[in-house]
């Protein structure tokens, strides 16, 4: 049998342990797997593009478990109350290859990003900050600002959308959480003075949500909205002034801000921040940038530890368990008469 882990029982599971303890978790199982990013087997997410959005499977190996995420990105989605992503993946064993976890992904991809940004503004942001602005608050929206309260020890969160609604609700979802919320009018209101800025819009196009006359020395930036090609958020000017960390660079150079850059752009890879042989930041006056399309790797350690915490509980009869393994037609008709018959 197949562990499963499905929307009510990923929500029960949320409520349990609260957010804090979740996302923290995930930042373990992240540091943790990202620092051994050598024994992975890597390969950029297969997508398959269509005009009102983009379908992907995204797969990684250890040697030891394997892992998948079936997963889409459809902006207009919302129009017909359709959320813009949806995700469901599974765990196997490589040893036998049977699938040892089936999960909902939808909410544990929100958990797995923002766990993801979090942990790479602790090696990129400057030491005590404090404030983020967050440009975008849709799905993703109080994710972020849980893991960076969790993780980073921000306590102020300025928020900003196009839409007031959107802002109403992400101020609701987050009052009485720890944090002291802002509502910005202007995007400048919102970066002004702070110590990281995080970029959620899902607009399937080249736009410019963050320009470079905003952008102050010192600042972290997390670009979590620009993941496709033809998708960016930021101004082609910052990336220029900004010393960028990507997760996987053969995908995000195609998918990422920098895919409006040469090739030969310099980015380092996180797991190298992470393991010490390479600089994030240097200088208090540097200019950070996580540019961060969203790695297979990412969804294995949200499995991972997934199914360390859901522990025992709902299985799936997902494959077949034979009496002889060899007889698979056998197990489906006479095992079925015989099963009709008692009856």
């Amino acid at each position: 049998m197949t562990r499963y882990v499905g929307t009510v029982e990923m929500a029960q599971l949320l409520r349990r342990l609260g957010p804090d303890t979740v996302l923290r978790r995930l930042a373990a199982c992240l540091h943790a797997d990202f620092l051994r990013w050598p024994e992975f087997d890597l390969a950029p997410r297969l997508a398959s593009h269509f005009p009102h959005g983009v379908i992907e499977l995204m797969p990684v190996c250890d040697g030891r478990l394997y892992a998948f995420k079936f997963v889409n990105g459809h902006p207009g989605n919302p129009r017909s109350g359709r959320q813009t992503v949806v995700a469901f993946g599974a765990l196997a064993d490589v040893t036998t290859g049977y699938p040892v976890l089936v999960s909902e992904m939808t909410v544990l991809t929100a958990l797995r990003t923002a766990a993801t940004s979090a942990l790479a503004a602790s090696f990129l942001a400057r030491p005590g900050s404090r404030s983020m602005a967050l440009i975008g608050t849709g799905a993703q929206a109080e994710f972020q600002a849980l893991a960076f309260k969790a993780i980073c020890g921000i306590t102020e969160v300025r928020l900003f959308d196009i839409d007031a609604q959107a802002v109403a609700k992400a101020r609701a979802n987050l009052e009485g959480r720890g944090l002291r919320l802002v509502c910005a009018e202007t995007v400048a209101e919102a970066v002004a003075g702070a110590d990281i800025v995080t970029t959620a819009t899902a607009d399937k196009a080249r736009v410019a949500i963050l320009t470079a006359d905003l952008v102050e020395s010192g600042q972290h930036l997390n670009a979590i909205g620009g993941d496709c090609p033809g998708k960016t958020e930021l101004q082609r000017d910052i990336l220029v002034r900004a010393r960028t960390v990507v997760e996987y660079a053969p995908q995000t150079r195609i998918e990422g801000e920098i895919q409006q850059m040469p090739a030969d752009y310099p980015v380092t890879e996180l797991w190298r921040v992470l393991r010490g042989e390479a600089p994030g930041r240097e200088r208090a006056g540097d200019i950070t940038l996580f540019d961060s399309v969203g790695f297979a790797l990412e969804d294995f350690s949200a499995l991972r530890c997934l199914l360390d915490l859901a522990g025992s509980g709902p299985d799936l009869d997902l494959v077949p368990m034979p009496d002889d393994p060899k007889d698979l037609f056998g197990s489906v008709f006479t095992a079925g008469i015989d099963s009709e018959r008692a009856a």
